[in-house]
């Protein structure tokens, strides 16, 4: 199985682009299964029902959230799409799923999906690792294939987390900071990593907002109301191979592309 996992995507400019190149990369790569991180997607802040069915058209097969989770009000008529992952280690009683098992329609194989959100520099919510283990024996009931999308700030968190995770899980892909690292493995028991994936969205600003916002904020102090920015999209991501039987990952590739017009 290969699964592409398409890094945060940002604004109008992050869908645009996904629009775009998603056909291509899915053929080029021999795609089974996409999974988007959308947190930021709807005007960079959230995501609306609508712009969780635009990116369902476009050929995503499961959504994840992050710590903008709740940033739109309308994302409560929506948080209980089987297909739409919060936090799995949000408090008990929390509307919505943190995982699930699908089966891509052509396939026939079982993955399980996983969101989870770290705690360092972030909100003071349930242990990420603790929350995993009684996850993950539940979808290995049911399929070895389970992939992680962890929303996590501190990169030694993320780090600690995949080898936490490593044999236990086929992938652990971290998420949250916009900026693509370029560590990318397959750690000792067969679980791909990488600390972050990226972002989505207008490269030609600083991590999806426009420059001079974030400029002014550092030199004032102020309380800068955000725009993301428009220029210079680009599509991020990784493609991870998985042993359909066994769920350990063979490959882990990292994807960077700008828009066809201007590469």
């Amino acid at each position: 199985m290969k699964l592409l996992f398409i890094a945060d995507i940002v604004g109008e400019v992050g869908r645009k682009i996904l629009k775009e190149l998603l056909p291509q990369i899915k053929k080029e790569e021999q795609i089974d299964f996409t999974i988007v991180n959308a947190e930021n997607s709807a005007g960079g802040f959230g995501i609306t029902p609508r712009v969780a069915e635009e990116i369902f058209f476009m050929g995503v097969d499961v959504i994840t959230l992050g710590n903008h989770t709740w940033d739109r009000k309308e994302v409560f008529e929506i948080i209980g799409h089987p297909r739409i992952l919060r936090p799995a280690n949000y408090p008990p009683n929390v509307p919505g799923k943190g995982f699930n098992v699908y089966v891509p329609s052509f396939k026939g194989v079982k993955i399980g999906v996983i969101s989870l959100m770290g705690r360092v520099f972030m909100a003071n919510i349930d242990c990420p690792f603790r929350k995993s283990d009684a996850i993950i024996e539940e979808i290995k009931a049911q399929t070895p294939i389970v992939f992680v999308d962890f929303h996590a700030e501190a990169t030694s968190e993320k780090l600690c987390f995949g080898l936490y995770l490593d044999g236990k899980v086929s992938a652990v892909i971290g998420t949250h900071t916009h900026v693509a690292t370029a560590d990318e493995k397959i750690l000792p028991q067969g679980t791909a990593y990488l600390t972050d994936v990226g972002m989505t969205g207008p490269s030609d600003s600083v991590i999806g907002v426009k420059k001079e916002i974030i400029l002014k904020r550092y030199l004032t102090s102020l309380p800068i109301r955000f725009e993301v920015a428009r220029e210079g999209p680009i599509f991020e991501g990784v493609v991870i191979e998985i042993n359909e039987k066994t769920g350990k990952a063979l490959s882990i590739k990292r994807i960077s592309k700008k828009e066809k017009s201007s590469s």
